[in-house]
């Protein structure tokens, strides 16, 4: 079966393609409409990330709590947001670009475009079963998402295909090793620690606060690792009552 994550090709095609129409309807728009239609994709956001928080299993509740704190550690120890201004700034360098809000663009983008569950499912089912169906509806989601986006935050948005091709099209290839770990509960967690991130997006967009959410990213790793062994503690647990 081939491995190549294809529906990821077509995701990071509709991407540059509604971000290239986004591109195309800034010069349109007043600074008036820009605001507004921040404003609405902030409060869609908003939707998103809590339908997705919601989600979490009874009884993770600590294990969501854990999960933030420590990647947050994490993430502040190793600066990913440092990493992720590095990797802005050089696409900067190599396009030419000198827009202020390019980085910005590329982060919102990544995060709102791959981190969720359907980014994770979508990608092992490809890479598990050669179904592309749930990849395909993400991708047209996305391609409108990115024609706001891009009339808002610019050319920053196009470049966000890059770091989706690794992490959604790395988790197809990768989907045999990681098939075992993604059962319901660790995906549910997943979506939970994933949403709280989306709502901390949306909070960005509506200009409520800042967040340093690239330095949150490492809790998506370590809730999954939290809500692994605690499931595995929960079935040894209830084998020997």
């Amino acid at each position: 079966m081939n491995r190549w994550p294809k529906a990821t090709f077509v995701n990071m095609l509709t991407v540059t393609i509604g971000s290239l129409i986004g591109l195309w309807l800034k010069q349109f728009f007043s600074e008036e409409i820009q605001g507004i239609v921040f404003q609405a994709v902030g409060l869609g956001t908003l939707l998103v990330g809590i339908r997705m928080a919601l989600k979490l299993p009874d009884g993770y509740l600590l294990i969501f709590m854990f999960s933030l704190i420590i990647g947050a550690i994490f993430g502040q120890w190793f600066r990913v947001d440092l990493m992720f201004n590095d990797i802005s700034e050089s696409l900067k360098l190599m396009v030419d670009n000198h827009d202020s809000r390019f980085s910005e663009g590329i982060i919102t983008a990544f995060l709102l475009f791959c981190v969720g569950s359907m980014t994770i499912i979508g990608a092992l089912e490809e890479g598990l079963q050669n179904k592309r169906e749930l990849i395909y509806v993400k991708s047209m989601l996305d391609g409108f998402s990115s024609i706001a986006l891009a009339s808002t935050y610019g050319i920053g948005v196009l470049f966000s295909i890059i770091p989706m091709f690794f992490l959604q099209g790395g988790i197809t290839i990768m989907a045999f090793r990681l098939k075992h770990i993604f059962s319901d509960k660790v995906m549910d967690s997943l979506s939970a620690v994933g949403g709280i991130l989306i709502i901390g997006i949306s909070i960005l967009l509506l200009d409520l606060g800042k967040i340093n959410l690239e330095n949150l990213l490492p809790s998506l790793l370590m809730v999954t690792i939290l809500s692994y062994y605690f499931e595995k503690y929960q079935l040894k647990k209830e084998a020997l009552s």
